[in-house]
């Protein structure tokens, strides 16, 4: 008598607007190795944005720090937020929970980005906002995670700070995800 074939469970994966087929194996033993590629910054070869001018600030002396500089301003985990692209824990910034008016600043170069009334609660687990102060944020293309996201920086220094998805409330309909260390807020 002979064995049966060994039945293959495909997962549907919906990429770039094609709907994929993989083998649930596959799927399985390639996730963990891509969130830590993600989460590393390893798949930008672990750069951050510092080395795209942006118009208004590409002189600045923020550009022109050492990593050896940025290490010693940072703590140990916004360093590898803001220079290397990393990804802080959901739910481990105490900014998430941040309520009172005043303004989230950049932890990098303390440049103000974000208005806490165009912040929300998204459920993500980091502080999320539906807006930016104009001229404060620059953005480039990342495909880390097999999907094309856009990630943004501070303008004045290059710091990562996190990505903008399209499923925020009105009136931009945007959601500024940033990382919570990448972030110090000033009270009004």
């Amino acid at each position: 008598m002979s064995r049966p074939l060994a039945r293959t469970t495909y997962l549907k994966i919906m990429m770039r607007d094609k709907m994929m087929f993989m083998p649930r194996r596959a799927f399985l033993l390639a996730a963990p190795a891509a969130l830590i590629t993600a989460c590393s910054g390893a798949g930008n070869g672990g750069k951050a944005f510092a080395d795209t001018a942006v118009t208004d600030f590409s002189g600045s002396e923020w550009r022109t720090l050492t990593e050896e500089e940025w290490k010693q301003r940072l703590d140990p985990l916004a360093f590898r937020v803001l220079r290397e692209e990393a990804t802080e824990r959901a739910f481990t910034s105490p900014l998430n929970d941040e309520k009172r008016k005043g303004v989230f600043h950049c932890a990098g170069c303390d440049l103000a980005i974000f208005e806490s009334d165009t912040k929300y609660n998204s459920g993500t687990g980091w502080p999320s906002f539906y807006d930016y102060i104009p001229g404060t944020l620059g953005f480039k293309e990342d495909n880390k995670l097999w999907m094309t996201r856009t990630e943004y920086h501070c303008a004045r220094c290059g710091g990562h700070h996190g990505h903008v998805f399209n499923d925020g409330p009105a009136p931009t309909g945007l959601r500024y995800c940033n990382n919570g260390v990448a972030l110090t807020f000033k009270p009004a």
